[in-house]
């Protein structure tokens, strides 16, 4: 395969050359996930990729929860298509909270930590609530579990996400929010290890290596 075909099959795959998907959970979907850090970029990113699309498009389907910011895949910012989050969570987040076990003990974070950090968050957003992180910044500290450490608190948050407890809300102007995954994603497929395995395998493969699947297929 010529450097010239890869290229081309490349922009065919991730749909940047004759995008044909017209809503930004497709596109995600597609991709299986986002790098969302910059949220503006990766709206941009989504934009990029479908028909028509339109920034209030890509933000009415965030605030719907078709997609989804939370950390799964490595310990940053992420969009997932609320129908994958479940299973890619289970898969990956053994992995993150691996490489974030440095952290949790310097910040003295330890699984009786997270028991009582994980049922005050899920108290503060019971009801379908959606909250800023000060608010449960300070609904954590009630139930004693000292967060005045933003790191320390940041932590929290980011293993109640990988424990499946929370994601990202609707934005409140510019502020994110935190909700349930229970409300934003209720019913979500869950799949063994060895479907999820292969599952992501093939995502990549068919969405990002053309030269891979051009070989596969020559076999």
């Amino acid at each position: 395969m010529k450097a010239m075909d890869i290229a081309h099959e490349r922009l065919q795959n991730q749909h940047l050359a004759s995008p044909q998907l017209t809503k930004p959970g497709e596109v995600v979907q597609w991709l299986g996930a986002v790098q969302a850090q910059d949220f503006y970029g990766a709206k941009w990113a989504l934009g990029l990729r479908m028909k028509n699309a339109t920034d209030e498009a890509i933000e009415k389907a965030f605030a719907r929860g078709e997609i989804l910011r939370t950390h799964v895949m490595r310990p940053t910012w992420h969009f997932v298509a609320a129908a994958d989050i479940r299973w890619l969570l289970q898969l990956t987040a053994p992995r993150v909270n691996s490489r974030n076990a440095y952290y949790y003990r310097k910040l003295e974070l330890d699984d009786a930590v997270f028991k009582r950090s994980n049922k005050a968050l899920a108290k503060a957003l019971s009801g379908g609530r959606q909250l800023t992180r000060e608010v449960l910044r300070t609904a954590v500290q009630k139930a004693g579990v000292p967060c005045d450490d933003l790191l320390r608190f940041i932590h929290i948050l980011l293993r109640a996400e990988l424990d499946g407890v929370i994601c990202g809300g609707a934005r409140k102007g510019k502020q994110f929010t935190c909700a349930l995954l229970d409300d934003r994603a209720p019913e979500t497929k869950r799949r063994t290890r060895e479907d999820a395995l292969a599952e992501l395998t093939r995502r990549y493969f068919t969405r990002y290596s053309p030269y891979l699947i051009s070989r596969c297929r020559m076999r």
